[in-house]
C-alpha cells in the first residue's frame, strides 16, 4: 500500500481534552476521530490494527474449543425483564421503544441474549456443553465516558459464553477462557496479572479479571509479594487482625451494661478518640446505606415484612432498601463487597434525612442497637468487646457495648476495605500486601444458574428428568486491549507498535519518490509484498521531516529510509532503536523479512 492512497491527516497537537496518552497518540495519528461524546470512529489505520487484534482473540478462541456466533445489537426488553435486570442495570442501559410499541435495547452485554437463543436449541444433555463467543458493538450510557477508546459509550467486546452441564464442566470451560486470555494477551505484547475480582451486577460465584499495570488505571489492585497473591481491591481479603485496647492487648468481655454518655460535639472518628481517649480499635463505626434491586431474601429480616418487593419473571427484589452496617472505626467499607454480600446492583450512603429516619439520630450518633433496619455486621467486629458506638440519639454515644449480647445482625460478611499494608490471606504466608494501579483488559465468571434459571432454561438429564444448566462468561474489551497496547508502548515520538498488531509492519520512505530513489523504494517494496510482508511504501511529495515525523508518530516497527546521499546503502531502523544501521539496498529487504518473522515468532511463540 502507498501512502497516497491511505485518507489519512496527523495532528501536531492533540485536542485539549486528551488527556492520556493512547488517546492523544490514536488522535494525532489518526487512528480515531471523534464523532460525538464518547463515541469514536476507526479510521483505516486504526481499524487494520483492530482486525489485527480481533483475528488474534478469534484464532485463540477457536483453537481453545469455542465457536463465533452473531447476535444482534438491538434486543428484545422482554428477555431484560425475564432475567430481572430490566430496573436493576440501571440508566448506562440504553432503552428504546419500536413502532409497535415493544421495549428493545441497546445491548450493554449479551447474557440475556445468549441465554434466549440457546434455551431455544437446548433439548439434551448430550448437546452440552454449548460454547460460543462473538465480537460485537455494545453501548453502555456512561456518565462520563473519557480517555478515548478506554472508556467510551459505544464500544467492542468479545463476550464468550458456556453452557455446562454441571460445576465440574463448567471449571473446565473457565480454565480454557483463561488459558486462551494468557495466549492472547502474551502475542500482543502485554503482560497481565490475573487477579480476583468481584462479580458485580453479572452474578455469580466467582470471577477474574485480567489487568494489566498502568497509572491510569480505573482498578486498584492488592498484591502479595510473597506468594503472588492478586486481586481487585473490590474482592480482595486480607487476614483478620485483632481488635485490640490501647495498650495492644486482647479486648476483653465485659459485664458492664451499655452507657449513656453525653458527647456534645462529638461527631468523627477523630473526635471520639480525643474525646474517650482510645483507640479508634475500640469503636464501632456504624453507617446506613440505601440498597437498590437487593435479590437477597428480607421477609425475616428486622423490619423486613413492611418492604416492597417486586418481581421480574422469576426473579423477586426489593427495589429500596436499607443497611446499617457495623465496622471497627478504623476500617473503610467496600461498596462493591457490600453490594454482594446483600445481593444488589447498587449501595450508596443514604442521605441526611434517610439517615434520621432510619437511624433516629443524625450522622455521628447512629448505632447498632437503635437502627430501623437489618444490621450487616463486618468481620472485624466479630472480635470487639467492651466497645463504644453511637446511641442512636444526637449528642449521646454507648460504652460498654458487646456485640452479640448488645446488638445482633442479620448478616456477617467481610466487607472491609482491603489497603497496603494489610496482611496476605493466602494460609500460611507472611507477607503485606502491596498496591498499584490497573486497567481490567479481560473479565472471567463463573455465573452459575443465575440466568438459566430465571428464564427458564432446562435439558432432558441422563436419568430422563428436566435439569438446569450452569453457565460460564467470557469477555474482553477489544478497544482498551487495543489502547492499552499504546499505552505500554510510546515514547515522545509516538506509538511503538508490536510487530502483531502494528498497521503495516514495514514503512519504506524514500527521500523523494524519484529516480534512482524510486527505483530502489519500488524494487524493495516488491520484494517484500512476494514474501507476505505488510509494507507501505511513503510515495507522498513531502518534506523528508514530515515523513520522518509521521511514520515514528504512527509507529510502524521498522522503517527503511531510502536516500541518494547513502546510495547503494539504505538505512535500516527499528521503531524501538535510538540510531539507524546502513545496509545494502540489495540486503535490506531480506534482512526486513528475517527482523519481522523473528519478531512475530517471539510473540506467536
Amino acid at each position: 500500500m502507498k501512502t497516497s492512497q491511505i485518507p489519512f491527516r496527523t495532528l501536531r497537537d492533540a485536542p485539549a481534552e486528551a488527556v492520556i496518552a493512547s488517546h492523544q497518540l490514536m488522535m494525532r495519528a489518526d487512528l480515531i476521530r471523534k464523532l460525538g461524546n464518547g463515541l469514536y470512529t476507526y479510521m483505516p489505520l486504526g481499524l487494520r490494527s483492530y482486525r489485527k487484534l480481533e483475528a488474534i482473540i478469534k484464532e485463540e478462541l477457536n483453537k481453545s474449543g469455542a465457536f463465533e456466533f452473531k447476535p444482534t445489537v438491538v434486543v428484545p426488553g422482554d428477555i431484560w425483564k425475564e432475567s430481572g435486570r430490566w430496573d436493576t442495570m440501571g440508566p448506562q442501559m440504553l432503552k428504546a421503544k419500536n413502532r409497535a410499541e415493544q421495549d428493545m435495547v441497546v445491548s450493554p452485554t449479551a447474557e440475556e441474549a445468549y441465554t434466549a437463543i440457546c434455551r431455544a436449541g437446548l433439548t439434551s444433555y448430550k448437546q452440552l456443553p454449548i460454547n460460543m463467543y462473538q465480537i460485537n458493538t455494545k453501548y453502555r450510557d456512561e456518565i462520563r465516558p473519557r480517555y478515548g477508546v478506554m472508556r467510551g459509550r459505544e464500544f467492542n467486546m468479545m463476550d464468550g459464553y458456556t453452557l455446562n452441564i454441571d460445576d465440574k464442566s463448567l471449571d473446565e470451560s473457565y480454565q480454557a477462557y483463561a488459558k486462551a486470555y494468557l495466549r492472547i494477551f502474551k502475542r500482543l505484547g502485554l503482560k497481565v496479572i490475573p487477579v480476583k475480582a468481584d462479580t458485580g451486577a453479572m452474578g455469580g460465584s466467582g470471577s477474574e479479571e485480567f489487568m494489566v499495570e498502568s497509572p491510569i488505571g480505573d482498578d486498584t489492585l492488592i498484591l502479595c509479594p510473597k506468594c503472588g497473591y492478586a486481586a481487585n481491591v473490590e474482592k480482595a481479603s486480607c487476614k483478620a487482625d485483632p481488635a485490640v485496647d490501647n495498650d495492644g492487648n486482647p479486648q476483653k468481655p465485659t459485664d458492664l451494661k451499655p452507657e449513656l454518655v453525653e458527647t456534645p460535639n462529638v461527631f468523627s472518628i477523630e473526635d471520639m478518640e480525643k474525646f474517650f481517649k482510645q483507640t479508634p480499635k475500640t469503636f464501632i463505626k456504624c453507617l446506613i446505606y440505601r440498597v437498590i434491586n437487593s435479590t437477597l431474601d428480607l421477609s425475616k429480616a428486622p423490619y423486613g415484612k413492611d418492604l416492597k418487593s417486586k418481581k421480574e419473571g422469576n426473579m423477586t427484589f426489593y427495589p429500596i432498601s436499607y443497611v446499617c452496617v457495623a465496622i471497627r472505626a478504623d476500617l473503610d467499607v467496600n461498596e462493591a463487597k457490600l453490594a454482594g454480600a446483600l445481593k444488589a446492583s447498587e449501595v450508596c450512603l443514604a442521605d441526611d434525612e434517610e439517615v434520621v429516619q432510619i437511624a433516629q439520630a443524625g450522622h455521628g450518633f447512629v448505632g447498632p442497637m437503635s437502627a430501623l433496619c437489618p444490621i450487616l455486621q463486618d468481620l472485624s467486629v466479630n472480635d470487639m468487646h467492651d466497645a463504644i458506638t453511637g446511641a442512636g440519639k444526637n449528642g449521646y454515644h454507648l460504652k460498654h457495648v458487646e456485640p452479640g449480647r448488645d446488638f445482633t445482625p442479620y448478616i456477617t460478611a467481610d466487607v472491609r476495605t482491603v489497603k497496603e499494608g494489610d496482611s496476605c490471606c493466602t494460609d500460611g504466608c507472611d507477607g503485606k500486601y502491596y498496591t498499584t494501579k490497573g486497567n481490567e483488559l479481560g473479565h472471567i465468571f463463573k455465573l452459575g444458574k443465575k440466568y438459566t434459571e430465571s428464564m427458564g432454561v432446562t435439558y432432558l438429564a441422563e436419568n430422563g428428568k428436566p435439569a438446569v444448566p450452569t453457565m460460564g462468561c467470557y469477555g474482553i474489551g477489544v478497544d482498551r486491549v487495543l489502547a492499552s497496547i499504546i499505552e505500554a508502548n510510546h515514547d515522545d515520538k509516538g506509538i511503538i507498535w508490536p510487530m502483531t498488531t502494528a498497521p503495516y509492519q514495514v514503512a519504506i520512505v524514500p527521500i523523494k519518490y524519484e529516480g534512482q530513489m524510486k527505483e530502489v523504494a519500488d524494487k524493495l517494496y516488491e520484494q517484500l509484498e512476494s514474501a507476505g510482508i505488510e509494507v507501505l511504501l511513503d510515495d507522498r511529495n513531502e518534506r523528508p521531516g514530515v515523513k520522518f515525523t509521521d511514520m515514528e508518530l504512527i509507529g510502524f516497527p521498522l522503517r527503511i529510509t531510502v536516500g541518494e546521499k547513502n546510495l547503494p546503502n539504505v538505512e535500516f531502523k527499528p521503531r524501538s532503536a535510538a540510531e539507524a544501521e546502513l545496509v545494502p539496498a540489495e540486503k535490506a529487504g531480506e534482512k526486513a523479512i528475517d527482523f519481522v518473522k523473528s519478531a512475530l515468532a517471539q510473540l506467536n511463540g
